[in-house]
């Protein structure tokens, strides 16, 4: 899988997007065939809907503007590693690949605490972690070191 760091990029616009809207900065863009299908940010605080994570907005974009439930042919490239909840989502939506940039020490389950995409639920995907990490990480540290 080819690994452009332009959709990280993109993804970090979205998750500067949430930091502005007071939300935890994490952005996500799917891509297929090099294109951009569709593109989020954490939204949970603004809706009250803890499940308005940036990957489940973007998956769920996705899949309508495809017209599939299937984005076997799609990778998701995401700011920070997913948690347990957007991994599932990834197995749900049979999502190509997916991309992060910072690691979850305490949620991650795409490797960092939980495997969730690796197969052990009959479906597995790629998963490239560490992608603009110090970006993505710093993005995260400032918001929170600014909510204190």
């Amino acid at each position: 899988m080819l690994i452009e760091k332009k959709f990280m990029e993109e993804a970090l616009v979205e998750a500067r997007l949430a930091a502005e809207e007071g939300e935890v900065p994490v952005g996500a863009v799917v891509v297929r065939g090099g294109e951009i299908v569709s593109r989020a940010h954490n939204n949970a605080e603004r809706s009250s809907d803890p499940s308005c994570h940036a990957e489940l907005i973007a998956l769920r974009d996705a899949a309508v503007k495809l017209n599939s439930r299937s984005l076997d042919d799609c990778a998701l490239y995401v700011t920070m590693e997913p948690c347990p909840m957007c991994a599932g989502a990834c197995l749900l939506f049979r999502i190509g690949a997916v991309v992060f940039g910072a690691y979850d020490e305490r949620a991650g389950a795409l490797g960092s605490v939980a495997e969730i995409g690796g197969g052990a639920f009959g479906q597995s995907f790629p998963v490239i972690g560490g992608v603009l990490r110090e970006e993505c990480a710093k993005l995260l540290t400032d918001f929170f070191k600014s909510m204190r």
